[in-house]
């Protein structure tokens, strides 16, 4: 069986984005790989002007909560570092069984890549210039133009998503039922760098 493989484009991110960004790739990801009966709901994101489709399941929504919460103590745990999360999905094969065993294999499909550079802010000196009323706090700019960037980064992601789905879909097995997310996933988190 073929396995694809799609790397997303990397993202650099702050502490605080991580998770709606997060939640949006993962959630458009299994959203279009989710070939039976769906109840589609819409999120708008809140730190952009982006809204995404997800598939209206509960227990969908909690997974991803929790390898998100996972994957922000991983970021806390080892900062700078280079952090990937990947969105796998398999099909199970029982395997030939023996006397005492019933062995099943997870044959992988499909494998997505989700790059996060979490950017680490220097602390800043709080003293006060005696010219701040002359001041334009440059960071504000910056930060403007850098989540710009960002949101035009993402944008960029949800559209690879789309492409590659539409694209590749010679590997996708069989459809095993038809209710939600047909078939079986996991949510693994690794360090890059």
């Amino acid at each position: 069986m073929n396995c694809e493989v799609c790397q997303l484009k990397e993202l650099e991110v702050e502490h605080f984005e991580i998770r709606e960004v997060l939640r949006c790739i993962l959630h458009t990801i299994l959203f279009h790989r989710a070939l039976g009966l769906v109840r589609p709901k819409d999120v708008d994101l809140e730190l952009f002007e982006i809204t995404y489709v997800q598939c209206g399941d509960m227990e969908l929504e909690r997974k991803i909560d929790e390898k998100i919460d996972q994957f922000i103590d991983r970021v806390e745990k080892h900062p700078n570092k280079k952090n990937q999360i990947c969105l796998s999905f398999y099909e199970v094969k029982n395997k030939h069984a023996t006397w005492f065993t019933n062995k099943v294999e997870r044959l992988f499909w499909e494998h997505w890549y989700i790059n996060l550079n979490v950017m680490q802010h220097p602390k800043t000196p709080s003293g006060k210039s005696h010219h701040s009323k002359l001041v334009v706090d440059p960071g504000v700019e910056a930060r403007g133009a850098r989540r710009a960037a960002l949101e035009a980064s993402l944008r960029d992601v949800l559209f690879q998503i789309i492409k590659f789905v539409n694209e590749k879909k010679d590997h996708v097995p069989s459809i095993p039922n038809v209710e939600g997310i047909p078939f079986p996933y996991e949510i693994t988190i690794s360090r890059c760098t």
